[in-house]
Parts: C-alpha cells; structure tokens; sequence
C-alpha cells in the first residue's frame, strides 16, 4: 500500500483485485489448466496448481506493477509450480521404497519344501546307477552322452538306467501322495 492513503482507497484497491482476479478467473481457468495438465500429466494436479497461481496473484495484486500484465504473471505461475510439483514427484520417486516381488505364499513354500523333501526320499531309495543317471540328467542338466562319459557307461544304459528311476521315482511319490 502506497503512504498516505486512506483506508477507503486501500479497500478499493483490494476490491479491485477482487473484480481482476475474478474476472482473469472466469476467462483463462481453463485454458490455464490445460496448460498444467500437460505438464503435470494429471488433471486434479493442474488444478490444483492454477488455484495455487491465481491465489498468490491475488495476495501479490498490490505488488503487480502492471496490472495488465496479470495474464503473463499466471502464465508464469502456472509453469513455474508446475515445474515445482514435477521436481517433487521425481523426488518421492526416487526415495520410494521399492515394491517388493510377488513373492509365493508361506504355505507355497512350505508345500514346496514338502514336496521337495518326498522327492529326495524318494530318490534316496533307488538304486545307485539310476539316482546318479537321474540326477546328473535333471539336476545337472547333463545330455545322455555327458552322463554316459560321467558315469563311465554307454548311451543306451543312460537311458535305461533313467527310464527305470523315473519310474520308480512315479511310483513312490504317488504312493506317498
């Protein structure tokens, strides 16, 4: 307020500001958030952030040096809180915790465990030629030739040797089952 006026010029003034910032108000809202939500990517945001501009023009009116230059000083504002609200959103990214993986329940696990263990029973009482073709084919991940050379035997008896455990291994499991 300049020195020296009176307190009836002072409400003129803000009634002024009052009749200009409804005024801007009813003719650029829209447009104004348009504009933020293309910067912000959010609707409820952008308006949020032209409500915040349109506020702080009507709180600094007194100080506006040229009131026909309001427009610009929204504009301005507009932008300037927009960025403001991006900066803070790559902020809370940044420091968010990090979702954890869908990880199985605890009674998957447990079942696994289970059935795990059954497995490894059920392998313990095979004979010693089929265990071995069976774990270094599906536990090792070996072809029959790398179990052939590993077990010192020829193709043909990895292949019986495995055909035979897998179906003692069905026959056992399905009888615990």
């Amino acid at each position: 307020m300049v020195a020296g006026t009176t307190a009836a010029a002072a409400t003129a003034i803000e009634w002024d500001a009052d009749q200009a910032v409804t005024r801007l108000y009813s003719e650029h809202y829209r447009p104004l958030v348009r504009l933020a939500a293309l910067l912000v990517r959010d609707h409820a945001t952008a308006e949020e952030v032209v409500q915040d501009a349109f506020v702080a023009m009507h709180g600094a009116w007194r100080r506006l040096r040229d009131p026909n230059k309001a427009l610009s000083y929204l504009r301005q504002s507009v932008v300037n809180r927009a960025r403001s609200v991006l900066r803070h959103r790559a902020v809370v990214e940044k420091h968010a915790p990090k979702a954890l993986p869908d990880a199985p329940s605890a009674e998957h696990g447990a079942l696994g465990e289970l059935e795990r263990a059954a497995v490894i029973a059920a392998l313990r009482k095979l004979p010693t030629r089929q265990r071995e073709a069976i774990v270094l084919r599906y536990y090792g991940d070996l072809s029959e030739a790398q179990i052939a050379d590993a077990m010192g035997i020829s193709r043909g008896a990895v292949k019986s040797h495995t055909a035979r455990g897998i179906a003692a291994l069905r026959s056992v499991l399905e009888q615990t089952t």
